[in-house]
């Protein structure tokens, strides 16, 4: 069998919502990523085959396959075809796992794996809600809801996986102050330099800007302030605080068979070593990562304690804790440079997000293997093992 290798990987600087990132329309944001991801891996553009994109909410500005238009508004040749999917929080991520399947086949050798979402102009659940105003009915059906009469939350499913897991407000508080500390400790020693594409804006005043720090970090972040906070649910433990941020932005990552890689003269990043995908309860939802973590492990022929550094989704606090006490991974290489939490989480985009920080932190710190996981809508996730080159 054949291998895929990262040769380039990209993101801009995660934007709050209705902050920097919210003037650019997510075509020409994704387009802006992808000739990025192609600039840096010195290809000729020619030579990619194909751009799979992640996108959660296809509506309005983000409908009409935007893979596909954010390649007609980039620099790449109009005979780069693209397709658009959804895979939930985890879209990305898939994205990059078809992408090294394709290049694995011998099918296709240079293929970029890439996610946009713009959270600020396409809201979300903006799809849903356009199809109940039009009267045109929602996701659930008729045998659906024989099954599972109540419908999904991931707030839901965060705080029944908080309880499950023993964890309490305190553990939470405590474990988003971390997220937001390591993500500004990083950001000042700039850590995330090499990995973020600068992104121009218009400041409030008219003059243009650039962003290139995340947005959502909150350097002042203190503990008592977290612990002020309401929570979600009358009689929960979750609160603003401990959950993702929503967030615009868009990432790319460049993948090559051993064929694309003599073509394009570079070293690899890294070589995708394991891609697993499982599924569970759809209304605890948000467990799911535990699960695949022991499965892909399990066809890696790999331990936890073989792993260098860990990306898990920050959806909410009590997911990369739960991870942590089911894996028995050690704390510390966990989200390094702190995760959603702090930096945001644009659902279509996080996956390649998150593998661009983790592959530069890989080389940061000169480690070997970096496991990336995503927890996803229907109680799915995706597992990425891959090994620094």
């Amino acid at each position: 069998m054949g291998s895929a290798y990262i040769i380039s990987a990209v993101r801009t600087a995660g934007g709050r919502r209705n902050g920097r990132l919210s003037g650019w329309h997510p075509v020409d944001l994704a387009a802006e990523v992808l000739d990025e991801v192609v600039r840096r891996a010195g290809l000729d553009p020619a030579l990619v085959e194909d751009v799979v994109m992640g996108c959660v909410n296809q509506a309005a500005q983000q409908s009409a396959n935007i893979a596909r238009g954010a390649v007609l508004a980039s620099g790449l040749p109009q005979s780069v075809p693209g397709t658009t999917l959804d895979r939930q929080c985890g879209s990305s991520q898939q994205a990059l796992h078809m992408a090294a399947a394709t290049v694995i086949s011998g099918n296709m050798d240079v293929v970029i794996a890439a996610g946009v979402e713009s959270m600020s102009r396409v809201p979300m659940g903006l799809p849903e809600r356009l199809g109940a105003e039009a009267g045109l009915g929602g996701a659930m059906s008729p045998r659906l809801l024989a099954r599972f009469p109540d419908s999904f939350s991931q707030f839901v499913g965060a705080e029944m996986v908080a309880s499950k897991h023993g964890l309490s407000r305190a553990e939470l508080d405590a474990y988003a102050l971390e997220s937001h500390l390591k993500a500004a400790a990083a950001a000042n020693a700039g850590a995330f330099d090499a990995e973020i594409l600068p992104i121009d804006f218009e400041g409030p005043d008219g003059t243009a800007e650039r962003h290139a720090v995340d947005e959502g970090i909150r350097f002042n972040t203190t503990l008592e302030g977290l612990q002020g906070l309401k929570t979600l649910s009358p009689d929960g433990v979750l609160t603003a605080g401990t959950a993702s941020q929503i967030c615009d932005g868009a990432s790319a990552v460049m993948v090559v068979n051993e064929a694309g890689l003599r073509a394009s003269g570079v070293k690899p990043l890294a070589r995708l070593h394991q891609m697993t995908v499982t599924a569970g309860d759809p209304v605890i939802m948000l467990e799911e990562p535990l699960f695949a973590t022991d499965r892909a492990l399990q066809r890696s022929g790999l331990r936890i304690e073989d792993i260098d550094l860990y990306e898990v989704n920050e959806a909410f606090a009590s997911v990369p804790l739960a991870w942590l006490r089911h894996t028995g991974a050690d704390p510390a290489k966990l989200n390094v440079n702190g995760g959603a939490i702090a930096l945001g989480h644009p659902l279509g985009s996080s996956g390649t997000k998150l593998m661009t920080t983790m592959i530069h932190a890989l080389a940061a710190r000169g480690g070997r293997y970096g496991l990336q996981t995503m927890c996803e809508g229907g109680g799915m996730a995706n597992v990425t093992i891959v090994e620094r080159l």
